[in-house]
């Protein structure tokens, strides 16, 4: 009965006339019958052109229209722009044979013809992931509904200079330039496009975007470097926030937008100084002094690990890390946000706004999934340590040894420096540092780690590309980083109950896992707990994460490929999750001198957390 029903609305819309067929398929993001609906628009059409012009672009001004209104989801849009760029595909060799003609006919040479002509366009975008970051997942969501809207993108990809960001704003004479960065390295990479922007004396509003990056920062670190009311800097949120600040940038009550902006910045400005007046923090040596101090003969270190050592991974197939997939971050990639008591999955499926659209994005993720399964174009690898360490005799630092032999004759093969907490605290908590989770010399502890990583996602990345389909792009990149954070998952509960075995009772599901119950932790580095990223590079040194498992570190240290997870794994049931925050310069001086790194140039990689401004 139910396909009965379905072919008969699909037989009333097939009905109409190709332009209004050609602007439901749009509104519907239907790209069954592009071609065939497109070569019938433009048969009746003067030109080609008018085709563009008239119900693409006529579908496409819904499309935005229900996109801000909130009527519309970003799944939906991008399908829309699927469809878009598949139909002006097809119109493009007949617009230039088209242009050709017109040009001998008024006796020009048609190849003077300028390939790039953008004019249009209701403005010009240049999107750059900056240098030293490969994640472009946010970039590519914000390009593909820009787009949407009449705005001609230049993309011009990840891990780029400032040098290139500079050139290409120039080449293309853009509107608007946006960077985008994921890892906290980037927040620095974008103070200094924005100084350098400002020291050439361009005029373009800058756009800021991506996980890693705040209103709070934007407006107090980057801001100031390259804001006027004529090329403000603003944060931008998400796809459907970045249609609005560039229509009121581009759109003549520009001034009054920025003038808004700038005024809210100030007052942000303002109380982030205030803030850090206020704030008291700890002399390191007083924090030192509070730290937590675990009893390790009351509460002993873990079992000695069933393989010391090196281990890589590289025989699990996909298929076995589905059932520990959190979906959540999925839906939140796509921006589909249900609302309490169905904010997440499966309970999103309820909410009324959103619950349709997510059951169409969860039907299409597990298409894909299971086709990917099928036919191997992802696969997963990793490489994972457990190691003979124990906490240095300052106790802010991890040593860690090769062999138990190592470890008896004081060979240290490599050191973990940690950072410890400095913000004045209310209550009697203690002052943590991963280091104190790790029993000192004379314990026989142990210290984990791995690094994974989701392989074939690029390939797959280029040939939607080449099909002119954001839609399954997109959906690629956002199942790649599932599937990783899934292994990641699988991996530390093999080293809980096989590789290091200090769990090998455990009895946890798969949503036990997700709600953290095992024992244990597993931060990463340069998140909270240790947020300084050059911790990777002692990390892939000691795991041979490079030769043993193909991932590459970039030179801000993001991982290559970009879905990518690495961790130390900490074994002791009294270790924790925590967040370092700020730190004073007394630390990090300390904590430079410990690494045998230059004072400044620690500084840059810490910047986002230092308590104070550097000389």
């Amino acid at each position: 009965k139910g396909g009965v029903v379905a072919e008969v609305k699909k037989s009333s819309w097939r009905d109409l006339e190709p332009s209004k067929r050609l602007e439901h398929s749009l509104v519907n993001g239907i790209s069954e019958f592009v071609d065939s609906d497109v070569e019938e628009a433009r048969v009746l059409a003067t030109k080609p052109l008018d085709v563009i012009e008239g119900p693409l672009m006529d579908g496409m001004n819904v499309v935005g229209d229900l996109f801000g209104a909130g009527k519309m989801f970003l799944p939906q849009v991008i399908k829309s722009a699927r469809v878009m760029k598949k139909a002006v595909a097809y119109l493009l060799p007949f617009m230039d044979a088209e242009k050709r003609e017109n040009m001998i006919a008024a006796g020009l040479d048609p190849d003077d013809v300028d390939p790039d002509d953008d004019s249009n366009y209701a403005g010009k975008v240049l999107m750059a992931t900056v240098k030293g970051d490969v994640h472009d997942i946010g970039k590519n969501i914000v390009a593909v509904v820009l787009g949407c809207n009449n705005y001609k993108v230049y993309d011009i990809g990840v891990m780029c200079s400032c040098e290139k960001i500079l050139a290409k704003a120039k080449e293309y004479n853009v509107d608007v330039i946006g960077l985008s960065g994921l890892i906290t390295p980037s927040l620095d990479e974008m103070v200094d496009v924005a100084k350098e922007l400002s020291k050439q004396g361009f005029k373009q509003p800058l756009l800021i975007g991506g996980a890693t990056t705040s209103k709070m920062h934007t407006s107090v670190k980057i801001a100031p470097s390259y804001t006027t009311p004529e090329h403000p800097t603003i944060h931008v949120l998400d796809a459907s926030r970045s249609v609005t600040v560039v229509n009121s940038l581009l759109g003549e009550n520009k001034g009054e937008f920025v003038e808004d902006i700038m005024e809210e910045y100030e007052e942000m400005r303002e109380d982030y100084y205030a803030g850090l007046e206020d704030r008291n923090f700890l002399t390191f040596e007083k924090a030192k002094e509070q730290k937590i101090t675990i009893n390790f003969d009351q509460s002993p270190v873990a079992d000695t690990p069933n393989k010391i050592g090196i281990t890589v991974i590289d025989t699990v197939k996909i298929s076995a890390v589905v059932p520990y997939i959190d979906w959540n971050p999925f839906f939140q990639t796509w921006e589909l946000r249900g609302r309490y008591p169905n904010r997440g999955y499966p309970k999103i499926f309820n909410d009324e706004a959103v619950g349709g659209e997510a059951k169409k994005l969860f039907h299409d993720a597990q298409t894909m999934l299971n086709q990917i399964c099928e036919d191997g174009s992802m696969t997963l690898k990793g490489v994972v340590g457990i190691f003979p360490a124990n906490r240095s005799e300052d106790g802010e630092d991890v040593h860690v040894y090769e062999t138990e032999a190592d470890r008896e004759s004081g060979n240290v093969s490599t050191t973990f420096c940690m950072l410890r907490q400095q913000a004045e605290k209310e209550s009697d908590d203690p002052y943590l540092s991963q280091a104190d989770f790790v029993a000192p010399a004379g314990y026989k502890d142990h210290l984990g780690m791995f690094a994974v990583s989701c392989f074939g996602c690029d390939a797959l990345v280029k040939k939607f590309e080449s099909e002119n389909d954001d839609y399954s792009k997109i959906m690629a990149q956002a199942l790649a980083d599932r599937f990783v954070e899934a292994f990641a998952e699988y991996v530390h509960r093999e080293m809980r109950l096989d590789l290091w075995g200090y769990a090998a009772g455990e009895q946890l599901n798969e949503s036990d896992l997700l709600k953290v119950k095992y024992d244990g932790i597993r931060p990463a580095p340069g998140y909270p707990s240790q947020p300084d990223h050059t911790e990777k590079r002692t990390m892939w040194n000691l795991l041979q994460a490079q030769e043993l498992a193909g991932i590459e570190l970039s030179e801000s240290l993001s991982m290559m490929p970009a879905s990518s997870v690495s961790a130390l794994v900490f074994a002791h049931p009294e270790s924790e999750y925590f967040a370092v925050g700020q730190v004073g310069k007394d630390q990090v001086t300390n904590y430079a001198s410990r690494k045998q790194m230059d004072l400044a140039l620690c500084e840059r990689w810490l910047s986002p957390i230092l308590n104070y401004e550097r000389d």
